[in-house]
């Protein structure tokens, strides 16, 4: 008897001190007793439920079905445990695991229902919390990578089967790293959180919005009729993301660039449709950004044919494939050769001359630019030294590529190759384009001035073509403006052109500029051009560029011809 007695206090005292709730109730579903754990979690004290039901505790979260199924298992096989939703005393809703065992008497009957639950609505919002975060991204709070691979992956699933077609959009927004750069990290962060919310203003609830990193977005829009219709979201988006937005007291623009592929025909898995929409976005920004492309096969053409010729670009860099043309530059009033212009030829051994117009974007897009430019201008420098000995005051004119240009130990490299190359600064020039000098200005003009001080002639190649700044042209420290081709290819044909012309010479004059047109091929023209008061020319009428041999042959020839030696 005493250890009877023993035995229930201990027991009294396990129930009573456990931090699961406990539930027990005649063979009815009427409540007996409640332990203090239940008090806790429901808000109710025991003298309040003492014979009443549970389902006092009901949420009305769940079904009649649900209870049916759960009463069902109870009576048949003695036992229920599960995730079910209730509602404390306050109304508040919780969830919590129970377990529900039904207790027999000798001869099989009921006579108790023993309930045993622990809340853990704490724990569910924490795991739904950390199934957040695997799934969206923290910052905008749209579905992240992994989400949208996942529903993507469905989505090709159930466009098979029913033979639909989906767009898949790639978004690049064109001005954030200006802002990001300008404003702070916490703008920046701020701008992208706006620009979520702009663009699930504009989609449908059947529509996906997921970032996948920095400020790149992807949209996936399903079960579309007419490929009209990813072009009409495209549209929207660019309205959407025009107007300004408020970040912290200040205002900011910007615009997207935006690529399209199709289910399936540009693809029909997903890296595909991805890569393909990567392209196209591209291509758009290509295109002079704020715009959008539809992607096409030509391009992926293009693309591979741009990797093989890369590859190929990287062994001549190597292998030593490249050499430098010259094109003669000369006096308009007394035809005395000025200078002359090296222009890069690549010769491959199995091919051929490949057009600049191919490998040059390549070596920018690659940043092959850099080693092949500084092989321009030590082999320039280098033939300007042998040139020096026969024609002391030649120019050598050599383009510099905006990557080359922007690069921080630009100019003391080139001063190391004038040391080694023993060249005369004075003769040599750097032709650089308006777009290379104008969108970093003050930049610029600070490196020009290093350049100036070195001793070099600067020249504003393709000038014309660009959008320069009169008051920014005159702080330039630049010694000649080079009339782009084009404008003297219709010179004798477009008024507008020849108007273009003799507008830049003249300004050119007071600005105390030389002027040099290129792409010269005929008598008339270069006669408009003396006439006008152009300083020099060069192009075709004149000569072709030339091998180094050939070209000292004709300087030789010309020379002759002429009389005196070159213009100084």
């Amino acid at each position: 008897m005493l250890k009877q007695n023993i035995l229930s206090k201990i027991a009294k005292n396990v129930i009573n001190h456990i931090h699961e709730g406990l539930i027990i109730t005649d063979e009815k579903g009427n409540i007996l007793f409640v332990n203090p754990a239940f008090e806790m979690v429901t808000g109710y004290v025991a003298e309040e439920v003492i014979g009443e039901n549970p389902n006092i505790l009901q949420s009305g979260v769940h079904n009649k079905e649900f209870y049916e199924s759960m009463w069902n298992e109870i009576i048949h096989h003695g036992f229920w445990e599960g995730e079910i939703w209730n509602k404390r005393k306050n109304g508040e809703l919780f969830v919590e695991w129970l377990k529900i065992h039904s207790i027999k008497d000798s001869q099989g009957a009921i006579t108790n229902y023993v309930a045993i639950f622990s809340d853990i609505t704490e724990r569910k919002k924490n795991i739904e919390q950390l199934k957040k975060m695997a799934h969206y991204d923290i910052l905008t709070g749209v579905p992240n990578r992994y989400l949208l691979t996942k529903r993507i992956e469905s989505l090709i699933q159930t466009s098979r089967k029913y033979n639909q077609q989906f767009a898949v959009l790639f978004l690049d927004l064109d001005r954030f790293k200006y802002v990001n750069d300008t404003l702070g990290h916490l703008a920046g962060d701020l701008l992208l959180k706006k620009v979520a919310q702009r663009l699930k203003g504009i989609l449908q609830r059947k529509d996906t919005i997921a970032r996948i990193g920095g400020d790149e977005f992807i949209i996936v829009l399903p079960n579309l009729r007419h490929i009209r219709e990813a072009i009409q979201i495209a549209e929207a988006i660019h309205e959407a993301l025009k107007a300004a937005f408020r970040l912290n007291g200040h205002e900011a623009y910007i615009s997207v660039s935006i690529g399209i592929s199709f289910y399936p025909h540009d693809g029909e898995d997903i890296e595909t449709l991805i890569r393909n929409a990567d392209r196209a976005m591209y291509q758009a920004k290509v295109s002079g950004r704020n715009h959008f492309e539809v992607y096409h096969s030509e391009s992926h053409d293009q693309d591979q044919q741009g990797f093989f010729l890369e590859n190929l670009l990287r062994k001549a860099v190597i292998h030593k494939e490249f050499e430098l043309h010259y094109q003669p530059q000369i006096h308009i009033e007394t035809k005395q050769i000025y200078g002359v212009e090296a222009l890069l030829r690549w010769k491959r051994p199995d091919i051929g001359f490949v057009s600049p117009s191919q490998f040059i974007p390549i070596a920018e897009e690659s940043g092959m630019i850099i080693p092949i430019s500084e092989w321009v201008l030590l082999q320039a420098c280098e033939d300007l030294k042998r040139l020096s000995l026969t024609y002391p005051h030649l120019k050598m004119s050599v383009n510099i590529s905006a990557i080359h240009f922007q690069q921080a130990d630009f100019v003391k490299k080139l001063e190391q190759m004038i040391e080694q190359s023993n060249v005369n600064p004075r003769f040599l020039e750097l032709e650089l384009t308006e777009s290379t000098i104008m969108p970093r200005a003050e930049k610029s003009i600070e490196q020009l001035v290093k350049l100036k001080q070195l001793g070099l002639k600067i020249a504003v190649d393709d000038f014309g073509t660009g959008f320069s700044s009169l008051s920014y042209l005159r702080r330039f420290p630049i010694d000649i403006l080079k009339i782009d081709q084009s404008f003297i290819k219709s010179l004798l044909s477009s008024y507008d052109d020849a108007s273009i012309v003799t507008a830049i010479i003249k300004m050119g004059q007071n600005l105390r500029l030389s002027i040099i047109a290129e792409g010269v091929e005929t008598e008339k023209q270069f006669k408009f051009l003396r006439q006008q008061g152009c300083d020099y020319a060069q192009g075709y009428y004149i000569s072709k560029p030339l091998p180094f041999a050939e070209l000292q042959e004709f300087l030789k020839e010309w020379t002759a011809i002429i009389g005196g030696n070159t213009d100084g």
